[in-house]
């Protein structure tokens, strides 16, 4: 009986060793994104569809992509400027992925540039999920109680990544739930803003007026942020942001981490880093 104890606490560490860190992707999915940016580049088009409706602002393309027997779906598009007063571009697609990458926050799907009727455009692979965050409130779903604290610390993790990206356009429909309720994000074409809005203060923040914030980080994810430059961000990013972009992600990457050096002063780093 008295080693029941020392077996529950080995079971508890191999199950911590089987779930990802942070990420929301499970760490097979990561493996193989490589494949899958390979297969979005080279694969051939055997079917297109342009989406529109309330839903699809930015009106984007559903591919049918085929290479080597395998068939997958991925959504492109190449919007640029202001179509609907907001600036968009399909380059934010693609450099959000990239810091998704650079971060290991992996909740983004593999995005890559891919050319479609002659033009140029972001082309993210469709990921495999249950309900979007929209579908979960209008149909009332709860959470189950012990995916309570996982869902929230991916929910905490979002808004880290959205502050400082820039994210203005993160709306239900931008939630993929899967069924084990790990969050996947989508849509990031009104992302990296550079007015004085984005560059002073962080939406996720004190201010935000739904009190949507910041709360307990991975110290792995705060030091990644921490250690973001001009050069860090033109090395993987570099093609799909310009020199304002760029610093205007480093203007709020320095207000998140005075954000979380107060929420360390006050809470004690045990209750914000993890």
């Amino acid at each position: 009986m008295k080693k029941l104890p020392i077996i529950f606490m080995f079971s508890i560490v191999l199950l911590a060793l089987s779930l990802p860190f942070f990420a929301q992707f499970m760490p097979e999915e990561i493996s193989e994104r490589p494949k899958w940016e390979e297969f979005l580049s080279n694969a051939n088009i055997i079917g297109q569809e342009q989406k529109t409706g309330p839903d699809a602002v930015t009106n984007p393309w559903q591919l049918t992509l085929e290479k080597d027997g395998i068939t997958k779906f991925a959504l492109w598009k190449n919007i640029e400027g202001r179509p609907k007063g907001y600036v968009d571009s399909w380059k934010y697609e693609i450099a959000a992925y990239q810091f998704d990458k650079y971060l290991g926050l992996d909740m983004v799907p593999p995005t890559v540039e891919k050319r479609f009727q002659g033009n140029r455009g972001s082309c993210m692979l469709y990921a495999d999920y249950w309900l979007s965050l929209k579908k979960i409130k209008d149909q009332k779903i709860k959470c189950p109680s012990y995916k309570i604290f996982p869902y929230n610390r991916s929910l905490y993790l979002q808004r880290v990544f959205d502050n400082l990206i820039g994210n203005e356009d993160r709306h239900q429909n931008n939630y993929l739930i899967t069924k084990d309720w790990r969050i996947i994000l989508i849509d990031h074409s009104r992302a990296f803003r550079t007015g004085k809005k984005w560059t002073t203060e962080l939406f996720y923040g004190p201010k935000n007026p739904e009190k949507l914030v910041m709360k307990e980080i991975p110290k792995a994810l705060l030091e990644k942020i921490k250690s973001l430059n001009y050069d860090v961000i033109k090395s993987f990013a570099g093609d799909y942001l310009n020199d304002e972009e760029i610093n205007a992600v480093l203007a709020r990457k320095d207000l998140i981490v005075q954000e979380y050096d107060k929420m360390v002063a006050k809470d004690g780093e045990e209750n914000v880093l993890y």
